[in-house]
C-alpha cells in the first residue's frame, strides 16, 4: 500500500494528541494516511503494552488510518543508530509515503526529539540506492525518500511554520485521544492506576486550549502546528486564499 501521508510516533497516542486531526482532513480529501509507532509504551505508568494495542487499533479505526504499524522498538531506550535506521527505511520503503509527520524535534519526554532525530536520518537515508532493505516477500526494495517532514508539536510549545485548520474533525480528535482510557482521564479510567501528568481533566483542557489558540492564528476554531525545516515553495497564491468568514 502507498500512503500519501505517514504520521510516526515514538509512543501510542503522540500521532492522536499532535497531527491526527491533520490525518482525518486529508483522508476526507481521498488521501491514504498511515501511523508507525516506534514503541508500544511499555514504560507507561498506567496501562499495559496488550491494554494499549487496543487502544492504539481503537483509536486508528476512529481516525479512519488506512494502516497503522508498531516496530516494537525499546521505549525509553530506543536510539537513533544503524539497527533502528535500517528497521524505520524498510518501513518507509514499503508504504512510500509522500509526507511524513513526526515527533517534535526537542520535548519534555527526551524520546520524542531522539524520535524526531531518527525520523528525519532514516528518511534522508531511505532515498539512497545503495542501502538495500528486503520486503516481507524478500525481494529487493526500491529506494524511497519522502517529498517532505514535518514536526507535529508536542507538550512544549514551538511556533509553527504553519498550522492546520482541523476545526470540522476536533471533537473526533478528542473521542480518538480519548480511545487511550489507561492514559487520559476518563469516567472508564481505572481508579486504582496512579495519576500521571497527562491522566489528569486538566491535562487534556490543555490540549484543547491549545489547539484554539493554535486556531485563533488563522482565524479558525481549532488548528494543529507544524515545524519544517526544509524551505517550503510554492507556484501560485492560491494556497492562501481562504473562505469568507
Amino acid at each position: 500500500m502507498k500512503l500519501d501521508i505517514l504520521a510516526i510516533g515514538a509512543h501510542p497516542d503522540d500521532v492522536e494528541l499532535s497531527c491526527c486531526g491533520t490525518l482525518m482532513m486529508e483522508k476526507a480529501k481521498k488521501k491514504k494516511v498511515g501511523i508507525i509507532d516506534l514503541t508500544r509504551g511499555e514504560l507507561g505508568t498506567r496501562g499495559t503494552v496488550k491494554i494499549r494495542a487496543a487502544e492504539a487499533a481503537a483509536a486508528a479505526k476512529i481516525i479512519q488510518a488506512d494502516m497503522r504499524l508498531n516496530l516494537n522498538m525499546a521505549d525509553g531506550f530506543f536510539q537513533n543508530n544503524e539497527e533502528n535506521q535500517r528497521i524505520l527505511i524498510q518501513a518507509i520503503r514499503t508504504y512510500r509515503p509522500e509526507i511524513v509527520l513526526a515527533n517534535a524535534l526537542s520535548d519534555r519526554h527526551p524520546d520524542h526529539g531522539r524520535a524526531a532525530q531518527l525520523i528525519v536520518h532514516a528518511c534522508f537515508l531511505s532515498g539512497l540506492q545503495k542501502i538495500s532493505t528486503l520486503s516481507i516477500d524478500k525481494n529487493k526494495q526500491a529506494a524511497w525518500r519522502p517529498k517532505y517532514i514535518f514536526h507535529y508539536i508536542q507538550d512544549r510549545y514551538s511556533t509553527p511554520t504553519f498550522v492546520y485548520d482541523i476545526s470540522d474533525v476536533f471533537k473526533k480528535k478528542i473521542k480518538a485521544i480519548k480511545a487511550y482510557t489507561s492514559q487520559f482521564y476518563s469516567s472508564k479510567s481505572e481508579t486504582d492506576e496512579p495519576q500521571t501528568y497527562i491522566s489528569t481533566p486538566q491535562f487534556l483542557d490543555s490540549i484543547t486550549d491549545r489547539h484554539r489558540m493554535l486556531g485563533k492564528m488563522i482565524g479558525v476554531d481549532f488548528a494543529e502546528g507544524f515545524i519544517a525545516e526544509k524551505m517550503i515553495g510554492i507556484n501560485s497564491f492560491n494556497a492562501f486564499v481562504q473562505k469568507e468568514t
